[in-house]
């Protein structure tokens, strides 16, 4: 008895005698079974059975938007009030209701579109007497479609003057309200749509992405490098040590892998002959969510045959440098209360081993004494076992004492060679590699270096690799037969990149979250 009481649809009373009332019951209870329901709904289905009721189509496709709100500003913005009575052009513009003033027989509202938004002028006097009975039936959050010519109001403000006006689309829900809108983060990540239309700085955010994305691309194709793609779904994860997600492939019965990185492919390509290739590709890893990180998100690797890990410290001050004059227009940009200088020729260069004693504060006496690291990481609340390799350790100290105090631009180069399974090793020494890592506001930007073309010691690598993950390392780099393969027949020398697209969004747009520049980061279900 009590589970049917349970799974008893909820009653849901609605005060419109309309025959179209019924209609709009299964929202409505759906809204009840998760106490959603308001008055305010309740007043805008009301309205809708009351459009309907009048011949009016909620959701009707026929009416054709002409202008952009943004030409219509700039075009006509600056223009005085004489000018713009001679300017008898009609403007046909659509978009969303985000304020309505209603006065009797007259109406003002705010139009936005995605370039920006006017104020349009809806009286009795100038509208179909059916169109002004629509017009009282508007709220915020309708998207409309009007036509009419400007003028600009007492107060100064330019003005649609509607001499037609379509309901395009109703709004069930209300917004939030003008000056709360969403405070809740989540609730901003989650409804994402209704933060694009109340959040101006949301808006920008993904529009500045946007051209951020667009000139890495073309900065790369101006250089010479060719964009290519390859497999998401890979037999083997590898370019990354991550642990990966798993998926199956039913027609096959095998077993893939959403890739890490694309690097390994990428450097095949080299092999095939191409030089400079590069790739905007979406990269997956099973990790922790935070600031910096989300399970999906974006990078640009590129190769480049012929070139050193030094190379690419100097092409990367060049390629950061434009994105921040096409998104900032300075090459000096905000950060969260600080100026961050992308200048090229003022970024630090500093050796793994010395940000342990320069910025870190650590001795070479500490810093290669195994016992006192592994202690020391301990007494700091990380994990550290006995299994670990000093230069394991050794990373560890550089994430808790250096990674953060790297607010301006600095190349962190020579890194250890076993915590570098793919770089090429220093031809001087061999215990380290040629590979940099970029830091920038305490935060790992971009990993380089020059490429590993020697296929016995890259196979010695990846055995190595094997025995850590064997011995319960599950983020350790698998066995690649097919990659080494392709390095016996010979990869020519080369240096590659990753850069982290959603962190230099980050970095441009002054957002201290990650879930800030993602339009839509990964959260638990919320149904």
């Amino acid at each position: 008895m009590e589970q049917r009481e349970k799974n008893k649809k909820p009653v849901v009373k609605l005060g419109s005698k309309s025959s179209h009332a019924a209609y709009f019951m299964p929202m409505l209870e759906s809204f009840a079974a998760r106490d959603d329901l308001n008055e305010v709904i309740k007043n805008r289905v009301s309205k809708a059975c009351d459009i309907l009721d009048a011949g009016v189509p909620l959701f009707p496709n026929d009416f054709r938007k002409e202008h952009a709100v943004s030409w219509v500003l700039e075009k006509f913005g600056e223009l005085g009030d004489d000018a713009l009575e001679r300017q008898q052009d009609v403007f046909a513009l659509a978009g969303r209701i985000v304020s309505l003033r209603s006065f009797g027989k007259v109406a003002f509202f705010h139009l936005m579109d995605q370039s920006g938004r006017i104020q349009c002028y809806a009286s009795r006097e100038h509208l179909d007497e059916g169109v002004y009975k629509i017009v009282k039936k508007l709220d915020v959050g309708d998207i409309v479609g009007v036509s009419g010519h400007l003028f600009r109001t007492k107060t100064g403000e330019l003005t649609i003057a509607c001499r037609n006006l379509k309901l395009i689309t109703r709004s069930m829900r209300p917004l939030p309200e003008k000056y709360h809108g969403l405070k809740d983060m989540e609730t901003r990540y989650r409804q994402r749509y209704v933060d694009l239309i109340v959040t101006p700085r949301a808006r920008e955010i993904f529009v500045k992405r946007s051209l951020i994305v667009r000139e890495f691309r073309r900065f790369m194709e101006d250089h010479g490098f060719m964009e290519v793609e390859t497999p998401i779904m890979q037999p083997l994860a590898g370019g990354a040590t991550a642990k990966p997600f798993k998926t199956h492939h039913n027609a096959l019965d095998l077993d893939l892998f959403l890739r890490i990185a694309p690097e390994l492919y990428l450097k095949r390509l080299l092999v095939g002959g191409f030089e400079k290739v590069f790739e905007l590709n979406r990269s997956f890893r099973n990790e922790g969510i935070d600031t910096r990180h989300n399970p999906e998100f974006t990078m640009c690797e590129f190769y480049w045959a012929y070139a050193t890990f030094e190379d690419l410290m100097n092409f990367t001050e060049q390629l950061f440098a434009h994105l921040a004059l096409a998104a900032c227009g300075s090459t000096v940009v905000p950060y969260q209360g600080q100026e961050i200088d992308l200048t090229p020729g003022h970024w630090k260069r500093l050796s793994f081993y010395d940000s342990l004693t320069e910025i870190g504060g650590h001795s070479p006496d500490f810093y290669n004494n195994y016992n006192k690291v592994r202690n020391y990481i301990r007494e700091r609340g990380e994990k550290a076992a006995d299994s670990e390799s000093l230069q394991k350790l050794q990373a560890k100290l550089f994430d808790l004492d250096v990674e953060a105090k790297l607010i301006q631009p600095h190349f962190i180069y020579h890194y250890p060679t076993e915590i570098s399974p793919l770089s090429r090793r220093n031809d001087q020494r061999p215990e380290i590699t040629d590979r940099f890592e970029l830091f920038i506001t305490g935060r790992e930007l971009s990993n380089a270096f020059s490429e590993l073309n020697d296929p016995v010691d890259q196979r010695l690598r990846f055995e190595e690799q094997v025995r850590e993950r064997e011995a319960g390392d599950d983020e350790a780099h698998s066995m690649d037969e097919d990659y080494l393969r392709a390095l016996e027949y010979g990869m020519p020398p080369a240096a590659g990149q990753g850069v982290g697209i959603d962190r230099l969004v980050m970095l441009l747009t002054d957002s201290a979250s990650i879930r800030e520049v993602i339009l839509f980061p990964l959260l638990r279900p919320e149904f």
